[in-house]
């Protein structure tokens, strides 16, 4: 079966008046069908620059990137991205804001707001559809992002830290609740996060980049046996240590 999505040999530089800077160099990777990826490194090694090069918000220097075997310039599919903020509009209900999205593409129609309603029933804001967002927490309206994410049918979803603007508790089981979210409509995920421990508790695979430019430095494969084990689960596992060590071995690794 062809991969979801494959990166071949991509690059990247910016330019400004002071000249060139190469943040990503030959990048190379695939993710499968409803695989969930992490991708780690230092700061500033062009994570936030891959994902918007995955998103085609940019357009790589050299190489390329397909999805469904497609060239991302001529492809129909789907990209979801949620942001580090949830950008939930104050002046719309929670059903409003989950409805953006599908309203902007002229997609909002009877089928598609019962489908809305029945996804923020299933995902624990059922009661809070007329709300507005400063009534929810933090970790609530980061459901209801995910929940206006969702509701385009996205065939690969990007996560641009999402967590990191929660309160450490609220942020681990918030990804909990969305990791599992996400694994269970089968959709293929790539996380960006500064956050070991959140990449091995969620990810399939951790990729891992070098400093500036950003490089393959490796990717880890992780497996906990049961597939149904949640972050938070897995997190108690023996195995995660190990899984944790290696990924902060490599990222110490220089060489």
């Amino acid at each position: 079966m062809k991969p979801k999505l494959e990166v071949h040999g991509v690059s990247y530089s910016y330019h400004s008046l002071e000249g060139e800077t190469l943040a990503l160099s030959d990048i190379s990777f695939t993710a499968d069908n409803g695989e969930f990826l992490a991708i780690v490194g230092p700061s500033g090694c062009g994570k936030s620059t891959l994902l918007s090069l995955l998103s085609g918000l940019l357009t790589p220097d050299t190489g390329e990137i397909l999805i469904d075997g497609v060239p991302q310039s001529d492809s129909r599919s789907n990209i979801g991205y949620m942001l580090q903020r949830d950008h939930l509009f104050e002046w719309r209900t929670i059903m409003g804001n989950a409805e953006l999205g599908l309203e902007i593409q002229r997609k909002l129609d009877g089928s598609s707001k019962e489908k809305l309603h029945q996804m923020l029933h299933t995902y624990g804001l059922g009661s809070f559809e007329q709300a507005k967002p400063s009534e929810l927490s933090g970790g609530m309206r980061q459901r209801a992002a995910l929940v206006r994410t969702l509701a385009l049918e996205p065939d690969l979803l990007l996560l641009d830290e999402p967590f990191s603007a929660l309160d450490y508790q609220t942020r681990l089981s918030v990804c909990d609740d969305i990791s599992s979210i996400i694994k269970s409509t089968q959709k293929t995920a790539i996380l960006i996060t500064h956050d070991l421990s959140e990449a091995i508790s969620v990810a399939d695979r951790v990729i891992i980049l070098t400093s500036r430019p950003g490089r393959l430095k490796a990717i880890v494969p992780v497996s906990f046996g049961d597939e149904n084990l949640g972050p938070l689960m897995r997190r108690n596992m023996p195995e995660f240590s190990v899984y944790f060590n290696q990924v902060w071995k490599e990222l110490q690794n220089h060489d």
